[in-house]
């Protein structure tokens, strides 16, 4: 924002603001211990003498240190690393006819929630570019309860049974002898448990598309990947899966920007969530169902209880059914994006499980979880995680209870207490499971219905646009190309073969091997010697459709460039007029246009106009921008020219496929960068409508540009 020494005073940012509303609400107070003793000392610990011994009687130090020192809980196994934000989800259209859970029929509710973006893979340490699946986890807090979705970027999951949950993060972990990768797949250890387990390509290969690393948490999609029921009042059952579709569209970065992200901010995507928020450019997803009849089960070429597979779009469309809108920042990470619990099995009256193997493993895993890093089974009177119904049960006591309950009785049924509390009755919504009917022996089997493994990767490839192809081979080259033994990167080729030839083709080239004609079984080896081997081979590769749109982030644009980061490349001199009618027109559409100019502090117009500056070139990067404008200015682009950092921030962007716009003398920085040769390409605007700089920007990338981009120097 402009910042004229002959303009009036700007009015107060909202960081100010925030900052003058801490201060007064911490006026007054003075310090305590936790006991409520008032302190007039925290710098000094009690001694004998000025440099005598440390007291033990110092109960301020030690109240102090004891809960610095356990003020670190474990941390999640996988999905460690996390963002949270507020919200609320409100409803279109009542959904009566699949289910009475109430969030879904009333529409004038307007139901609180509390959504977890995570990585998987990585510690809480670890950075925000990593490529991974992410955790995309809602917590809905109905007046029927908690309903938690707890679910991923992703529509599908690397494996089928719970069982091998545990060795498909062992295997993708940082290796046991060295602890390292930290956040990475590329390793020995994942690729010898991926070509051994075929039915994790499915999830593997979309970790190998750019949905792997998203340009912003708020530009992808979630998925509740498994199916899961919907009931109505009269007891009739729907199959659903849930969506999640973001109104910014579905949007990604290049491995070389996010390489360089890594370095120029590892909290890259935590703190675009946030300053979005902030700024008042609130996020927002429509929910989505896919509906299945329950007489239709089994009318696919897949199985519906299957967390490999997902349901095309062309097969079954997607109803959006309502609206969330994130709009509220966490006071506290630790108290609410940290201490946030999530569970599958946190259900409303309306919903159910199916018997995918999968989920049922879930349904364990999750409360034990919560056991072990929230260290009591009272992790739900945490703030976050209390239901915003009043809880009445007889369950007492245990480590941290906070809750204080009155009377005699805690058993049922009792007479002491009236019989309170008392059981629900039909009428008044108590939960109720679907009566599905059960008549089998105990067997360790799967299902012959879950052997095909490489249909659904083929489709995915076979959907995608030739640049996201491309993005494919490239991932799959470099990561296989980290395994040390040649075995392992075999086996890889062959399996990446049954799904794509040509696939198979690139990758090969890459890390220079041939695809092996035959190998060992990989099933074999993985299920041992004593199984019905044959009832486990993997099927023979179906096209029960050539492509899927849905599949592709070509098709699943926005026209909006709300929260956009503009980098303005300026320099005292530089033309105020042109940079402000520039500014005005990208504000008015949401964009964000930050000042970079060569130095910091403020920067001055040909006006003699003072503007603050957001950042000097040396202090930011390229990467962390969604577009380029050069304004005019004779004097500005003198200055620019003589850095080298101004050009590297024109050639990384045209390397990156972003658009970039010039005015006027800004032309000539364009000149002296590899942009002299792409003074043609859709997406660079010489002297254009600021209107058409937004359509580019809208575009997300000019992907047409890249073959010849490669050229220029990463």
């Amino acid at each position: 924002m402009s910042n004229s020494k002959k303009s009036k005073k700007q009015p107060t940012s909202p960081k100010d603001q925030n900052l003058e509303q801490f201060r007064e609400e911490g006026r007054n107070k003075t310090m305590t211990t936790n006991q409520g003793v008032k302190v007039n000392d925290t710098n000094n610990s009690l001694k004998a003498g000025e440099r005598g011994g440390t007291l033990l009687e110092d109960f301020i130090l030690r109240e102090k240190i004891t809960h610095f020192d356990h003020e670190r809980i474990p941390e999640r196994i996988v999905h460690a690393r996390g963002s949270g934000a507020h919200g609320y989800f409100e409803l279109y259209e009542n959904q009566s006819n699949y289910t009475k859970a109430r969030i879904f029929t009333d529409t004038n509710r307007k139901t609180p929630v509390f959504v977890r973006f995570s990585t998987v893979a990585g510690s809480k340490g670890s950075a925000d570019l990593a490529r991974d699946v992410r955790g995309f986890s809602t917590k809905f807090y109905t007046e029927e309860g908690i309903f938690d979705l707890v679910g991923n970027n992703m529509p599908i999951f690397f494996i089928q049974d719970a069982m091998k949950f545990p060795d498909l993060i062992h295997a993708v972990k940082p290796e046991p002898d060295r602890e390292i990768p930290q956040a990475a797949s590329a390793h020995d250890t994942f690729y010898d448990f991926v070509s051994l387990t075929t039915e994790t390509l499915h999830n593997h290969i979309w970790v190998m598309s750019d949905r792997a690393i998203p340009r912003s948490l708020r530009m992808m999609e979630g998925f509740g990947i498994h199916t899961f029921r919907l009931i109505n009042e009269e007891g009739k059952s729907h199959f659903v899966k849930f969506h999640w579709k973001p109104l910014l569209g579905v949007h990604s970065v290049t491995w070389d920007e996010a390489v360089k992200i890594h370095g120029a901010d590892t909290d890259f995507h935590r703190r675009d969530l946030w300053e979005a928020i902030e700024a008042g450019h609130y996020p927002e997803w429509e929910l989505g169902f896919q509906i299945v009849p329950e007489e239709d089960e089994h009318k696919f070429d897949f199985d519906l209880l299957d967390p490999t597979k997902l349901i095309p779009e062309e097969m079954v469309p997607v109803q959006r059914i309502g609206k969330m809108t994130l709009n509220r920042n966490p006071d506290n990470f630790f108290a609410e994006t940290e201490q946030v619990a999530f569970h599958p099995g946190h259900l409303v009256p309306g919903l159910d499980f199916t018997n995918d193997p999968l989920l049922q493993g879930r349904l364990f895993s999750y409360t034990d979880t919560q056991l072990s890093r929230l260290g009591s089974p009272n992790f739900h009177e945490l703030p976050i995680n209390r239901p915003i119904n009043e809880v009445h049960n007889n369950q007492r006591d245990a480590h941290m209870r906070t809750t204080v309950n009155k009377g005699k009785t805690a058993y049922f049924p009792n007479s002491i207490g009236g019989g309170c509390p008392h059981l629900a009755k039909m009428a008044e919504g108590g939960f109720t499971s679907y009566e599905e009917r059960i008549d089998a022996s105990k067997i360790r089997e799967r299902s012959e219905s879950f052997n095909d493994h490489f249909s659904q990767p083929a489709l995915f490839y076979r959907s995608l646009e030739e640049w996201e192809k491309n993005h494919v081979a490239a991932a799959y080259t470099f990561e296989i190309g980290k395994c040390t033994y040649d075995h392992i990167k075999k086996r890889m080729l062959y399996v990446i073969a049954q799904i794509d030839n040509e696939l198979a083709k690139k990758v090969a080239k890459g890390i220079g091997m041939e695809i092996p004609k035959e190998i060992d079984n990989p099933i074999n080896q993985a299920i041992g010697a004593d199984a019905d081997v044959q009832k486990y081979q993997p099927g023979k590769k179906k096209n029960y459709l050539d492509k899927s749109k849905a599949l592709s982030q070509t098709h699943l644009k926005s026209d909006s460039i709300i929260s956009r980061k503009i980098a303005f490349l300026v320099s005292d001199g530089f033309d105020g007029d042109d940079m402000m009618k520039v500014k005005k027109e990208l504000e008015e559409k949401g964009a964000v246009p930050q000042l970079i100019a060569t130095h910091g502090g403020t920067v001055k117009c040909d006006k003699g106009d003072e503007h603050k500056v957001d950042a000097a070139l040396l202090t930011t990067e390229s990467v962390l921008f969604d577009a380029i404008f050069v304004p005019g200015g004779e004097k500005s682009l003198e200055a620019l020219l003589k850095e080298a950092k101004a050009k590297k921030f024109i050639n990384e962007a045209l390397k990156h496929c972003k658009a970039i716009a010039v005015n006027k003398e800004g032309e000539k920085l364009l000149d002296e960068t590899y942009g002299k040769n792409f003074k043609d390409d859709a997406s660079v605007y010489i002297n254009d409508s600021v209107t058409n700089f937004i359509k580019g920007i809208a575009n997300h990338r000019n992907w047409k540009r890249e073959e010849k981009a490669q050229d220029i120097p990463a």
